[in-house]
């Protein structure tokens, strides 16, 4: 079997992986555990101490990086660069599973959003310096592409509301609000960057 036959394979069982215990699993474990106390769940095969929920809660990390590994070797990407990959996003994953979680830290989100926000700003400036290059439906997946990032930024924006607020005197005694429009921005964005890429392969299968 050769390199893109291994990294195909290797990217279905990831996808198969994660579309079973990532994304169909989550459906049933919330709708058995929804109305238990956490001293309940821990008595059940989900107990949070438990293999079975350590396998779930990694299930989309380990799942993205097996993929990632996957599409390289499909790609035929040297392996030197499949390492360097699969090392790199494996070690900091381990870093920040592994980091101090149970103090909140407010600093981080000033500091993470900033350089979010930077980040947005530059990937747009060069967005628009390639844009100009571009032609036909590849300047229209570019569009596609541009939509994404708008929709990822907002959600980032609500989502820090909601993981930070909480910790807020004003808001601690509060009921949280309901994260769907942030779900629905993160949908839209994954969505738009599934249709710059589709549009834009477009151009190269003609």
């Amino acid at each position: 079997m050769n390199k893109e036959k291994i990294g195909l394979l290797i990217f279905a069982i990831s996808a198969i992986f994660m579309i079973v215990l990532g994304w169909l699993s989550s459906w049933w474990i919330t709708a058995a555990l929804r109305d238990l106390t956490l001293a309940q769940i821990n008595e059940t095969i989900w107990a949070t101490d438990g293999a079975f929920f350590l396998l779930w809660s990694l299930s989309i990390p380990l799942g993205a990086l097996f993929a990632g590994v996957g599409i390289l070797l499909y790609t035929g990407s040297k392996g030197s660069r499949i390492w360097l990959f699969g090392i790199g996003v494996f070690l900091i994953i381990l870093v920040v599973q592994l980091l101090p979680i149970h103090t909140h830290y407010p600093p981080i989100f000033g500091i993470g959003g900033g350089l979010i926000l930077a980040s947005f700003l530059g990937i747009l400036w060069y967005w628009a310096k390639k844009r100009s290059t571009l032609e036909g439906d590849a300047k229209t997946g570019a569009d596609f592409q541009l939509a994404g990032y708008v929709f990822f930024l907002i959600a980032m924006w609500y989502l820090c509301g909601e993981l930070g607020g909480q910790f807020w005197e004003a808001f601690s005694t509060g009921a949280p609000d309901s994260p769907v429009s942030i779900m629905i921005y993160l949908v839209l964005g994954w969505l738009f960057h599934f249709f710059s890429h589709y549009k834009s392969t477009q151009t190269t299968l003609k």
